[in-house]
């Protein structure tokens, strides 16, 4: 069991390393943009979280009875230096959780996403991809229960954005952030071997260009 967890550990290091290397590898492949562009923004939506763990919980099924409804919003930092391939930073408030035995477990997380954003279309409306790694603390647990307070994990979104002249960008996204820390101790004398955060987020947002 020990042998797994550690095997476990490193196929998604192996994972976070590869998603770097394809933002480095893409934007690279791209044409630089003859003058590079600098966005700030906010963006915010609604979330619905829960929890994996292994071995499962019998009481947190289905998975639709086991999560918790919340917001999330923060700031945008966007870099383009590439026709279609951009940096973007963010640093946003999550409401996260998980239901068992019908109580909720609420926790509130700040983060930190680093994602290669893509996007491609016409110059009004554009399809674009965020995908990149993320990193986040919990500074509120409600039900005092969780014992691993750092989070890291990786986040992928999609949607489509609108530009306009003068009103600056605004965009809707779907996104998927899946913590590669747990909430509780997985070594081989605790509980659980995996004890992973996940949420699906809706959110609404707009950048303005700054230079």
């Amino acid at each position: 069991m020990k042998g797994e967890r550690s095997h476990i550990r490193k196929l998604w290091g192996i994972v976070v390393l590869s998603v770097l290397s394809l933002q480095l590898s893409l934007s690279h492949a791209q044409p630089r943009l003859r003058q590079p562009e600098f966005y700030l923004g906010a963006h915010g939506g609604v979330s619905a979280g829960t929890v994996l763990f292994n071995p499962a919980e019998s009481d947190m099924t289905p998975i639709t009875k086991a999560c918790v409804l919340g917001g999330n919003g923060g700031f945008v930092f966007r870099y383009a230096g590439h026709k279609y391939c951009h940096f973007q930073m963010e640093l946003n408030y999550e409401h996260r959780g998980w239901v068992q035995s019908g109580n909720a477990h609420s926790l509130h997380y700040i983060e930190l996403p680093i994602l290669m954003h893509l996007n491609f279309g016409g110059p009004v409306c554009r399809w674009f991809f965020n995908l990149g790694p993320q990193i986040g603390y919990c500074v509120k647990d409600e039900s005092s229960t969780i014992t691993h307070p750092f989070d890291w994990g990786l986040a992928a979104g999609t949607g489509l954005l609108f530009r306009t002249k003068k009103a600056g960008t605004y965009h809707l996204e779907i996104r998927y952030d899946f913590s590669l820390g747990g909430v509780f101790g997985t070594t081989v004398t605790d509980k659980y071997t995996m004890a992973n955060p996940m949420d699906l987020s809706i959110n609404l947002g707009w950048v303005m260009p700054v230079r």
